[in-house]
């Protein structure tokens, strides 16, 4: 991490972490239904005017990906016309107005409290849609954000922080749901029909009226502190050139350079600068097409929707407090996420996220052979442990790397955003698919939908491996500006 010694590595840390915290609540958003979709399940399973089948289930969970591919979609336009910063300040704001609306989808009394309708299922949704427009915001424009401040040396590094965020925002609501819970315990759902449920009686009342507002509520705090300090960070020198602000750019880049770097990287900005911005196939369809399907086979592996119904999953296995297992795997995604942050650099991005789709492709398989046999539970679980690990080293932070840097500064705001927007779109595909799919039965093999889902995910993993190994070049090393040769060279 050597830099130029009148440059500030506090200063450059200080901002870092700050844009990280976006990383921490797209974490934390995604992951806070896990802790309470039973919880929401049960609660909209005493509607009366409609019934709440496992295909509403199935969207109302995935809809605030519906927002993720608005938000990302709007983050070039938001990024390229009104700068990084403030798009994350928008960001922050529809994060905290989510949070609460989740937690009171009543809207402060306008519909009758703890009475579930139809009119009430709209509503919490539209409040997890916009939630999700800040979490598609955030997950384009903080590496952008990132990546654009970070000197090329610790680049990867930085931009893998951000996936540490999310992960570490994972785990922290894997955490508070836990606590939110305590003694109380998950409703026992039954299914009565193809697609519809009950409630058992048994079931614990507080956790189906008062639980899952408490962990939805519970994000207002980070996503409060994130809009507050998001404040005090400085726009990228990259968006502040862009814009004409030469020496702004210069001043923020030579408190983390030093003056004499800095100049020399004002320099490189403005030589592949020369307009604002380029169409976006100005550097061919690869380029587009590259980053595109690194977002797509960062969905398609499946990883989400372990990660949204790590419970669900568990308890399906027979395990006795699933909610344990889920801090467990949060505890090894956390840990392996960190080999990632301190070998990107060193072992380079190909290598890494190769042998994670291997690693991925062998622990989908091993789910897929053994779930649902008792004898095998362990097998089952540490092969689930490995698919998830293998995903955090590799695929999880890399991919956001590779978006983050590979797109030329002259199209990178719009490039960015549709990759972005093609990930989430991806992840509302896997996330709102994955209960039907994995609930599927065959007269005869009640494990059906278990074997095919991860046996179609392990398959998707090997595809990637084999689309890094021919098509994604190396960046390891190189300036952003030197992406603008890398792609004129690849034409």
């Amino acid at each position: 991490m050597e830099q130029n010694q009148n440059g500030s590595k506090a200063y450059l840390i200080s901002i870092v972490m700050v844009a990280v915290l976006g990383g921490l609540l797209f974490g934390y958003d995604t992951a806070v239904i896990s802790g309470a979709e039973k919880g929401l399940q049960a609660f909209f399973l005493g509607a009366k005017d409609f019934t709440y089948t496992d295909g509403m289930h199935g969207f109302t969970c995935a809809s605030a990906l519906i927002g993720c591919i608005i938000g990302s979609g709007l983050s070039g336009l938001f990024a390229s016309n009104f700068g990084r910063k403030r798009s994350l300040i928008f960001a922050g704001a529809c994060f905290f107005a989510s949070a609460y609306g989740s937690m009171d989808p009543e809207t402060f009394g306008l519909l009758p409290k703890g009475q579930p309708d139809y009119t009430l299922l709209i509503v919490f949704n539209l409040y997890r849609v916009l939630g999700g427009i800040g979490v598609g915001m955030a997950s384009a424009i903080c590496p952008m954000y990132i990546g654009e401040v970070a000197p090329s040396n610790i680049r990867g590094m930085l931009v893998s922080f951000n996936q540490f965020a999310i992960i570490f925002g994972q785990l922290v609501v894997y955490f508070v749901n836990f606590i939110i819970l305590g003694e109380h315990t998950n409703p026992i759902i039954e299914q009565i029909g193809q697609g519809v449920n009950s409630v058992a009686a048994s079931s614990d009342p507080w956790t189906i009226a008062t639980g899952w507002r408490y962990m939805f509520g519970s994000e207002c705090i980070p996503a409060g502190l994130f809009t507050l300090l998001i404040c005090f960070v400085p726009e990228t020198p990259r968006y502040l050139v862009s814009i004409g602000q030469d020496e702004k750019a210069l001043g923020i880049l030579s408190r983390i350079n030093g003056s004499l770097k800095a100049q020399e990287i004002i320099n490189d900005i403005k030589a592949t600068m020369t307009t604002k911005t380029e169409k976006l196939f100005t550097y061919g369809f690869m380029c587009i097409f590259i980053g595109i399907m690194l977002s797509v086979f960062q969905q398609a592996v499946g990883i989400n929707a372990v990660l949204y119904y790590a419970p669900r999953i568990f308890q399906d296995m027979g395990m006795d407090n699933p909610m344990v297992q889920t801090v467990i795997m949060g505890i090894v995604n956390i840990t392996f996420t960190l080999v990632a942050v301190f070998t990107v650099e060193k072992w380079g991005r190909k290598p890494l996220l190769i042998w994670g789709s291997v690693g991925m492709a062998i622990g989908a398989f091993g789910v897929a052979l053994t779930f649902g046999n008792p004898a095998l539970d362990m097998v089952t679980m540490v092969s689930i442990m490995v698919y998830s690990a293998s995903f955090m080293f590799s695929w999880g932070p890399i991919c956001w790397v590779l978006i983050a840097e590979i797109f030329p500064n002259t199209i990178r705001g719009g490039a960015v955003a549709i990759a972005v927007a093609f990930q989430w779109i991806f992840n509302w595909i896997v996330s709102s698919s994955f209960v039907p799919m994995f609930n599927m039965q065959l007269e005869g093999d009640p494990n059906f939908g278990h074997w095919f889902t991860y046996g179609l995910y392990g398959i998707i993993c090997a595809i990637a491996a084999v689309f890094v190994w021919k098509l994604v070049p190396e960046t390891k090393g190189k300036t952003l500006e030197d992406m603008t040769a890398l792609w004129k060279n690849r034409k």
